[in-house]
């Protein structure tokens, strides 16, 4: 899962923000469609936008990043900070609970 938070650099009109980020939507919606992005969320009042991501190692985040408008177009420093949390399937955890528990003292 990751947070990704912007902010419009100072400078910079208005509507080169939300043009740029109405490109990144466009460009995260058509990744929604295909399963690389599972969902999306915009954080009501705040520019921050969190998406969960089904990605197989590390490489792929950075990939995924690379190819979306605010790189490629260089527009970067719209993207004040990125998070990420690494999720798993609680089922997975469940199973790995048996065990622990199995195995506790």
């Amino acid at each position: 899962m990751g947070f990704f938070k912007l902010r419009k650099p100072a400078g910079m009109s208005d509507k080169e923000f939300y043009t740029v980020w109405q490109k990144e939507a466009e460009a995260a919606l058509e990744a929604v469609k295909q399963g690389a992005i599972k969902a999306i969320w915009k954080v009501a009042g705040n520019p921050w936008v969190i998406a969960v991501l089904d990605v197989g190692v590390g490489d792929d985040i950075d990939h995924a990043l690379q190819g979306l408008p605010i790189w490629k177009l260089g527009y970067q420093q719209i993207v004040e900070s990125i998070d990420w949390i690494p999720l798993r399937p609680y089922e997975n955890w469940a199973e790995d609970l048996k065990r622990l528990a199995a195995e506790a003292p």
